[in-house]
């Protein structure tokens, strides 16, 4: 109980929320382990289509985001779940994808990558949904908002929110020469890294999930 005093104090003022948010948030949507997979998805398409899909992308991540940070506790009413259990479902959801990047698996299913070669407009799915604004993300959203009730701390999150949808976009338009130069042994090292991260986080969420229980 001290420690969640303690975040719904920090979480008050805007610079701190926005602040909170992005770092929560950085390591789960990891735009950076999400440009090869942008790039292989688009590897036909001019230097134009791919950013405007970068444009498109980072805004539906924005409003996936914001709109669960608003409604989410509505969610969370409506169908009578505890925070205590969000934590420790949102903690096993983004297990499952840290442990995924850890191992090398794909974060996207062989079904969605079809799909997104015969589709035009790949920025909503599979590239926003799942697979950078995913369930691990939304969790860690309605999380955070469970513990503030303020309007600075609110629009501190939409900021926060903001620069994690601004990061996609530009890691996915300025990506290219950087995986080209970096080679694919050095980003899956570095996925691996943030996916190690991932499930530090994962592991603490439902940590502190079974500690609200008590």
């Amino acid at each position: 109980m001290v420690a969640t005093h303690a975040l719904g104090q920090f979480l008050r003022t805007l610079p701190h929320s926005a602040a909170a948010t992005f770092l929560a948030l950085f390591p789960i949507v990891d735009p950076f382990g999400g440009i090869p997979i942008f790039f292989t998805m688009t590897a036909s398409w001019t230097a134009k289509e791919r950013q405007r899909t970068a444009l498109k992308t980072g805004f539906w991540v924005f409003a996936i985001l914001v709109t669960f940070l608003f409604f989410g506790r509505f969610v969370l009413y409506f169908f009578g779940i505890s925070l205590p259990v969000l934590k420790i479902a949102g903690g096993l959801i983004v297990a499952n994808t840290a442990w995924g990047m850890v191992t090398s698996h794909s974060r996207i299913t062989p079904e969605e990558s079809h799909e997104a070669e015969i589709k035009e407009d790949i920025s909503l799915t599979p590239l926003a949904m799942p697979l950078m604004s995913g369930p691990g993300a939304i969790g860690v959203v309605m999380a955070l908002a469970a513990h503030i009730d303020t309007e600075m701390s609110y629009l501190g999150m939409v900021i926060g929110i903001a620069a994690v949808a601004l990061s996609v976009t530009l890691f996915f338009c300025m990506g290219g020469p950087l995986v080209k130069r970096l080679g694919p042994s050095a980003v899956g090292a570095i996925n691996k890294t943030f996916g190690f991260l991932i499930l530090a986080i994962a592991v603490q969420l439902v940590w502190n999930g079974v500690a609200d229980f008590k």
